[in-house]
């Protein structure tokens, strides 16, 4: 647990207005469950100055950086997502629980448990990613990579204790099917928002084709026994 907060930005490097950087994000903005959770945590914070908040919309998970988007054209996001297409057509959908208040100097997140559940996501994007580009990428923290979503972030120098004691550790669990994970393109400054999905990936696309295949080959079965009798 931090003893205090720091400011996020105050020497970090990032990138200029219409410059920006390719991601991977599982979005979970259009989770009910996940946006009621993170709008409770961020009113329980609303009355502490140096926090800023992640729009909703935007909730997500980061699995990696790409690379600079001067660097990776538009036909390189569609082929890495294509990539990423075919090595997760046979993972199901993802169900993780949140809850976990985790605190760092910089942010507040929510955990994602079990976080190694997601592990298959970040693993086909990486591989995507060094097929189409001959890199790895970036990891977008330190290892061990911890999903979460951020609720929001520090922008000033404050002790952590009163922050914790408001928020707590545990928030009432929320569950989330991750069943996306999609290319953005950040630019500019961080807080700013700037934000454009190019390309979005499906999980389980071949488990989905066999469930549909089965549905046809029963009703066709059921329409054949109907013609008979």
């Amino acid at each position: 647990m931090p003893a205090e907060f720091t400011n996020r930005w105050q020497d970090r490097a990032e990138p200029a207005p219409g410059e920006g950087l390719v991601y991977w994000h599982m979005l979970v903005g259009q989770h009910a469950e996940v946006t009621a959770l993170a709008s409770d945590a961020q009113q329980r914070l609303a009355s502490f100055a140096g926090l800023h908040m992640t729009p909703l919309r935007w909730l997500h998970m980061t699995a990696l950086i790409a690379g600079r988007a001067d660097q990776i054209s538009a036909q390189d996001t569609q082929r890495m997502a294509a990539a990423a297409r075919s090595l997760l057509a046979g993972t199901a959908p993802i169900t993780v629980t949140f809850g976990k208040i985790l605190y760092h100097p910089e942010a507040i997140m929510l955990a994602a448990a079990p976080g190694d559940a997601l592990a298959p996501v970040r693993e086909a994007a990486q591989a995507a990613t060094r097929e189409v580009t001959g890199t790895d990428g970036q990891a977008a923290h330190a290892a061990p990579w911890t999903p979460h979503v951020t609720v929001c972030y520090s922008t000033s120098r404050q002790p952590a204790a009163p922050v914790i004691e408001a928020l707590g550790r545990y928030l009432p669990p929320a569950e989330a099917r991750i069943s996306e994970v999609s290319l953005v393109i950040q630019r500019g400054p961080e807080r700013l928002w700037d934000w454009q999905p190019v390309a979005t990936v499906r999980l389980g696309e071949l488990r989905r084709a066999a469930g549909r295949a089965v549905i046809t080959t029963a009703l066709a079965g059921a329409a054949s026994g109907c013609q008979r009798r």
